[in-house]
């Protein structure tokens, strides 16, 4: 059988995010174990003195903090979640702290919302202060700012977290460590007979499936939420490891392909850039058109920018630089960009040509969206890979 190797470019310092769940982190009475901890900084200051760089994204505030606010189990409600939080996060990077001086390393908090990757500046604002970080040396250890998060603002999980990390700093790698060695045929505690997956090229309705919907009582995440993560890093040409490991080589030990877990890779390499990232992921659509079959060709075969003789219909109040939705006249999602007209201007030339649209609004450059201001979304059948 063909050795799985999780980052084939050996030889150079790889960008890794780790993402270290709840489960991983805890002891049988719920909160936070230092053994487990030790041990996890322990394998990421390996990986740190190997030459690469490393981000991690870990849970365990909440876990870390009921116990001390006299709580005998999680907290169900919000308040009592963002209460614990609020003990846990400062408890969590302590100990982490703690344990990374003692390898000779640094590492610096980041709290995350939902808004921080929506807004655009503040989304740049991040990557350029953990790129600054990474510079330094210093071990970002990023987790959601669950004490001020709601609902409707949230992650979900720290999975998708760690994917969206991985995304925003063009990580080589994510791995992401649980309590399960990787993804199996069936539940293994119900059923003895599956069979574990070593390696997955793409994952298929098939896949997610069969990644149930299991989680922790001390983590939000299961298996699906995992491949969920695993299935945006790899539209983005991200490799992912997801199972389980122990001993300060086990981070090493996956990037040699020797993980007690899943690998998941296909042959898609470097990611979008970080502008684009925004427009695909993040960025809230401001309103919608529609655009002709032929524009439909010019953008996705031409990789051209559209122009106003394509376009057909609108829908919304959008102004320049807001980001808008491009649909075709079949009904499909094509992409996303940022607008460089009002939707009252692109009223007014919508299907005219680009000298009687720079006529009409005394305008130099006629394009609706330029090609670097758009992300296609509509490829092969719209399976939804975002490309450039």
């Amino acid at each position: 059988m063909e050795k799985v190797v999780f980052i084939l470019e050996n030889g150079r310092k790889n960008r890794i995010v780790v993402k270290i769940g709840s489960s991983s982190l805890t002891n049988l009475t719920e909160g936070l174990s230092l053994e487990k901890l030790e041990n996890h900084v322990a394998a990421l200051a390996n990986l740190r003195h190997a030459g690469h760089e490393v981000i991690l994204v870990s849970s365990g505030a909440v876990a870390a903090g009921f116990t001390a606010l006299g709580y005998p189990t999680r907290p169900v409600t919000l308040e009592g979640k963002q209460a614990a939080a609020a003990v846990g996060q400062g408890l969590l990077i302590q100990a982490y702290n703690d344990c990374l001086r003692r390898h000779g390393l640094t590492g610096a908090q980041i709290l995350l919302t939902r808004n921080d990757f929506s807004k655009r500046h503040r989304y740049h604002n991040a990557y350029g202060a953990l790129n600054v970080l990474l510079k330094r040396g210093i071990v970002p250890i990023i987790n959601e700012n669950d004490t001020v998060s709601v609902d409707e603002l949230t992650f979900g999980d720290n999975d998708m977290l760690s994917a969206l990390v991985a995304a925003l700093l063009h990580a080589d790698g994510l791995i992401i460590l649980t309590d399960t060695d990787g993804l199996y045929t069936a539940n293994p505690h119900l059923y003895p007979e599956a069979k574990k997956i070593e390696r997955v090229n793409e994952i298929t309705p098939e896949i997610e499936e069969i990644a149930g919907d299991s989680g922790t009582a001390v983590g939000t995440g299961g298996m699906r939420s995992k491949i969920s993560a695993a299935k945006l890093a790899l539209s983005l040409g991200i490799d992912v490891f997801i199972g389980t490991g122990s001993g300060d080589d086990k981070l090493l030990a996956i990037l040699n392909g020797n993980g007690a877990g899943t690998y998941f890779s296909n042959d898609i390499k470097g990611t979008l850039k970080s502008r684009k990232q925004w427009i695909a992921f993040h960025a809230e659509s401001s309103g919608k058109i529609k655009i002709d079959d032929g524009a439909v060709k010019a953008m996705l075969e031409g990789h051209k920018s559209l122009l106003p003789s394509g376009v057909v219909e609108i829908q919304g109040h959008f102004k320049p630089g807001q980001v808008i939705e491009v649909w075709n006249t079949h009904g499909h999602l094509i992409g996303k960009g940022e607008v460089n007209y009002s939707a009252e201007q692109l009223a007014l030339v919508k299907g005219k040509s680009t000298s009687v649209s720079r006529e009409m609004l005394r305008i130099e450059r006629a394009e609706v969206i330029h090609r670097d201001n758009w992300v296609t979304l509509y490829v092969q059948e719209n399976k939804g890979e975002p490309v450039t």
